[in-house]
C-alpha cells in the first residue's frame, strides 16, 4: 500500500458549495470532483490533525461533509497534536463524524503532545511515537484489506450477482492470485474427464493470468472476500469469444455458471454469433451449453475440444 500525502489546503475547497446531497455522489464542481477521485481511489485514510477548543478544524469537518459514498467501508486512521490532551479530543469528536459517514476509525491512534516534542530544531517525536506509528499503519492495512469486499460490493461498477450477499466485478491482474486457484480447481474435473492434463488452466502460472487478465475483460463472482465464478469475454471481427466459465466446485447447481454466462453474452453488441469450447468428453458442459442454445460447430475439433456457437438474436 503506498502512502500519498495530501494537504487539505491545497484542495482549494470553499465551505461546501453544492446543492446535491453528498450522499448522492453527484459534484457539479470541479474542485468538488477532484476531490471525489481522490478520496474514491484511496483504500484507506489517514489524518493528521490538531485540536480547536475540543474539536477538529473546521477544515477537516468541511472536507468530510463534501463526499458522500467516497468515503464507505474504508478505514481511518489519526494522529493528533496539541497541548494538554495531545489532540486526542478533536479524535475523538472525528470519530463520531467518520463513523457517520461509514469511514471505519482504527483502534491505533497517535497522539503528540507538543510540549513534550519540542526541542532545538523544532518537534521531536520519541521513539515511542514512531513505534505507535507503526502501529497504526499495520492495522489501516489489515483492515483495508479486511473491508475490501464491503467496498466493492457497493462500488457503481459493481453488479448484484445471484446470489444473497454476491455481486460482480471486472476483474484486473491484481485478482491474478484468486483466478489461479479457481481455474486449478475447476479443471482438475476437466483433466479427468477428458483424461489428459494437456489442459493450459491447469498449467498457468499467476503471471501467466495476469497477462491475459489485462487483455480479456474478465468478470469475476465474489462474496465475502470469496472468488465464486469467472467468466471471460473478447471480440473477434464479428464474433465475441467467451472462454473460462468456471464456477467453485462447491456451488455448483445454484445457477451461478448459468448467470454468468448471461452476463458474458450480453456483451453481444455488434457481433453476429458467440463462440465458445469445451472439452470433447466433457459431457456436463455439452449438456449445460446445449440448454443455453449453442451448438457444435460441425466437423470442427481440436486438440480434444469442441467448438459450440450460438446466434446473436437481432
Amino acid at each position: 500500500m503506498e502512502l500519498v500525502p495530501l494537504s487539505i489546503g491545497d484542495l482549494d475547497l470553499p465551505f461546501l458549495d453544492e446543492e446535491e446531497h453528498p450522499s448522492s455522489g453527484i459534484h457539479h464542481h470541479e474542485h468538488s470532483r477532484r476531490w471525489s477521485r481522490i478520496a474514491d481511489e484511496a483504500d484507506g485514510f489517514v489524518v493528521v490533525t490538531p485540536e480547536y477548543n475540543y474539536g477538529m478544524p473546521a477544515t477537516l469537518k468541511n472536507a468530510l461533509d463534501y463526499l458522500g459514498p467516497e468515503w464507505a467501508w474504508k478505514p481511518v486512521g489519526f494522529v493528533s497534536y496539541g497541548h494538554t490532551s495531545a489532540g486526542t479530543r478533536a479524535v475523538q469528536h472525528a470519530k463520531q463524524v467518520v463513523s457517520t459517514l461509514r469511514l471505519v476509525p482504527l483502534g491505533a491512534t497517535v497522539a503528540l503532545r507538543i510540549a513534550e516534542m519540542t526541542g532545538g530544531d523544532g518537534l521531536e517525536p520519541a521513539p515511542h511515537h514512531a513505534d505507535a506509528a507503526q502501529g497504526l499503519l499495520a492495522e489501516l492495512v489489515r483492515l483495508a484489506h479486511a473491508l475490501a469486499p464491503m467496498r466493492e460490493r457497493e462500488h457503481p461498477a459493481s453488479v448484484q450477482g445471484p446470489l444473497p450477499g454476491s455481486y460482480a466485478r471486472r476483474l484486473s491482474p491484481h485478482d491474478a492470485p484468486e483466478v489461479t486457484v479457481l481455474q486449478r480447481c475447476c479443471w482438475t474435473e476437466e483433466a479427468l474427464a477428458n483424461e489428459t492434463l494437456a489442459i493450459p488452466a491447469l498449467h498457468e502460472s499467476p503471471a501467466d493470468i495476469r497477462a491475459w487478465l489485462a487483455e480479456w475483460h474478465t468478470m469475476g463472482l465474489w462474496r465475502d472476500g470469496r472468488l465464486l465464478g469467472v467468466v471471460r469475454t473478447r471480440r473477434d471481427g464479428s464474433d465475441l469469444h467467451i472462454g473460462r466459465l468456471a464456477v467453485a466446485p462447491d456451488l455448483r447447481g445454484l445457477g451461478i455458471g448459468r448467470w454468468l454466462l448471461r452476463e458474458a453474452e450480453s456483451a453481444h453488441e455488434g457481433c453476429t454469433r458467440i463462440v465458445l469450447s469445451t472439452g470433447a468428453a466433457s459431457h456436463r458442459n455439452l449438456s449445460f451449453y446445449r440448454r443455453q442454445g449453442y451448438a457444435r460447430v460441425a466437423g470442427h475439433r481440436e486438440d480434444g475440444d469442441v467448438n459450440l456457437t450460438k446466434p446473436v438474436r437481432a
